[in-house]
């Protein structure tokens, strides 16, 4: 495989279902900027050994919050969550950035993770229905 195509591997990983989605979005945006962080980001950064996938991503989640790159935020969010991020470390991870970005970033940042946590809960309530009040127990202690 190369450089591209790992970092595709290493980008589905993260992304799980939503990874076909983002690549033609990343695409239509410009496919030369697609191609670059498939190899840069995903395959030569987020690939190497020193920190694991979750490791990664809450220092993504972290750095996001604290620039105030809300809209990328909501997709690490997401991704940070499907490598095993709990909710509650990705609120800890915001509530840190208060102290060292502000708390305007915080309080936008916050606003951004809530409403990944409120579109997930959707999703569950649109899908299943069931053990819908336990979580929204959840996220309203959140």
């Amino acid at each position: 495989m190369n450089r591209y195509e790992q970092g595709i591997e290493k980008f589905k990983e993260i992304k799980g279902d939503g990874a076909e989605k983002s690549l033609e979005r990343l695409k239509s945006l410009n496919p030369d900027l697609e191609k670059f962080i498939m190899e840069f980001a995903f395959n030569d950064i987020y690939s190497r050994p020193a920190l694991d996938t979750r490791s990664r991503e809450i220092a993504t989640v972290a750095s996001l919050a604290a620039m105030g790159h809300i809209q990328q935020l909501k997709v690490h969010t997401q991704s940070a969550l499907n490598v095993g991020v709990t909710r509650e470390e990705i609120i800890e991870i915001i509530l840190q950035m208060a102290i060292y970005a502000g708390f305007p970033a915080a309080i936008n940042a916050m606003q951004a993770v809530k409403e990944v946590f409120d579109e997930l809960e959707n999703k569950k309530i649109n899908s299943n229905g069931s053990g819908v009040k336990l979580e929204r127990k959840k996220l309203a202690s959140l």
